[in-house]
C-alpha cells in the first residue's frame, strides 16, 4: 500500500520545511512582539489624513496593541498631515467617533506645521502620570508615592535619559 505523500496526499518534503519554518517565524514574531510591547504605559497611534487606508488599518494595529499590553495603558490616535486641508481623505469627525467608540484620546497634528505634535506628547504623559499617582495612592505605597512628582515639581530626566543612551533603550 502507498503512503499518503506518495499519492499526492498530505505535504512533502519541502512543504513540511516551508510549513515548520512559518511556525517558526510566527513564534519569533510573538516573542520580538511581546518584547516590543512590555512595559508600554501609552501609545500614539498614527494615521495619514489623507490616506483613508491608514485610517482602516487604525483597527488592527489598536487590536495588537491591546493583545499586547496591560489594559491602562494610554492610547491617543492621532490624524497627520492636517496641514493637507485639501486632500482630506479621513474627516475629523471619523477620527473622533473611532476613537470616542473605543476610549481613545484624539487630536489631528501636522508634524510638517508641527501643529499640536508637542501638545499630544503632553497629553499622553500627562494622562500616564494621572494613572500612576492615581494607582500610587490607591495602593498606599509610599515609596511609589514619594516616587510621583508633587504638583509644579520640576522632573530632572537628563539622568535617565544619559542612563539610558549608556545601555541603549532595552538593556536591564
Amino acid at each position: 500500500m502507498k503512503r499518503n505523500e506518495e499519492m499526492g496526499i498530505g505535504p512533502n518534503e519541502q512543504q513540511k520545511h516551508a510549513i515548520h519554518q512559518e511556525l517558526k517565524s510566527r513564534n519569533l514574531y510573538r516573542a520580538i512582539t511581546s518584547a516590543y510591547y512590555r512595559g508600554a504605559v501609552g501609545a500614539l497611534l498614527v494615521y495619514d489624513v489623507t490616506r483613508h487606508s491608514t485610517f482602516e488599518n487604525v483597527e488592527r494595529w489598536l487590536r495588537e496593541l491591546r493583545d499586547h499590553t496591560d489594559p491602562n495603558i494610554v492610547v491617543m490616535l492621532i490624524g497627520n498631515k492636517s496641514d493637507l486641508r485639501h486632500l482630506v481623505a479621513v474627516q475629523t469627525e471619523d477620527g473622533k467617533s473611532f476613537a470616542e467608540k473605543e476610549s481613545l484620546y484624539f487630536m489631528e497634528t501636522s508634524a510638517l506645521e508641527a501643529t499640536n505634535v508637542e501638545n499630544a506628547f503632553a497629553e499622553v504623559l500627562t494622562q500616564i502620570y494621572h494613572i500612576v499617582s492615581k494607582k500610587a495612592m490607591e495602593t498606599g505605597d509610599e515609596g511609589a508615592a514619594s516616587a510621583v512628582p508633587s504638583k509644579g515639581e520640576k522632573i530632572d530626566v537628563s539622568k535617565d535619559v544619559s542612563a539610558m543612551k549608556k545601555g541603549g533603550c532595552c538593556s536591564s
